[in-house]
């Protein structure tokens, strides 16, 4: 990946955003892949992970922070850091979702449902995008409408410019 290449070459620090991690392609180790790549060619990164929407446990703030750092001594001074910012934020985090979760990621009965579950959000994703473009040419628009069912995940660029919103 030519990104890997310049952010490593610049010296830059590297944070994700995975809130939607499955949404994209339906496979949650698919979507993960920029991750672990930027992390297998040596950088270090910041990533924060969500499991609300993926889990469908939204308002329980269920998620992870992890932080990739070159050796011992760093993740020291990261993590008392860390903790500088978050003790004032709160004292306890809340658990009851951090338990579902848990409880999800460790039975494999659950786990695999829970990934059949992901998959078939990613497909209805899919396929509303499909249904949208579709329904767009039905009603006459005569603009190309393929960038919807080119991008993937949940969000999606309209190629609107500012003139046209009214």
């Amino acid at each position: 990946m030519k990104m890997a290449e310049v952010i490593k070459k610049r010296n830059l620090y590297v944070f994700f955003d995975m809130a939607y991690q499955g949404f994209a392609s339906g496979d949650i180790n698919r979507d993960a892949h920029a991750v672990r790549y930027f992390v297998e060619q040596g950088h270090n990164i910041c990533l924060a992970q969500s499991f609300a929407k993926n889990m469908g446990l939204y308002g329980e703030r269920v998620g992870a922070f992890t932080i990739v750092a070159q050796d011992e001594e760093e993740k020291e001074r990261v993590m008392s850091q860390l903790k500088i910012i978050i003790r004032p934020m709160y004292s306890n985090p809340p658990v009851h979702g951090a338990r579902i979760a848990s409880k999800i990621l460790s039975d494999k009965g659950l786990y695999q449902q829970w990934l059949k579950d992901v998959k078939q959000m990613a497909d209805r994703i899919i396929g509303m995008r499909t249904q949208l473009k579709d329904l767009l040419a039905k009603e006459g628009s005569q603009r190309n409408w393929n960038h919807i069912v080119d991008q993937i995940g949940m969000f999606c660029f309209t190629g609107i410019s500012p003139e046209q919103v009214c």
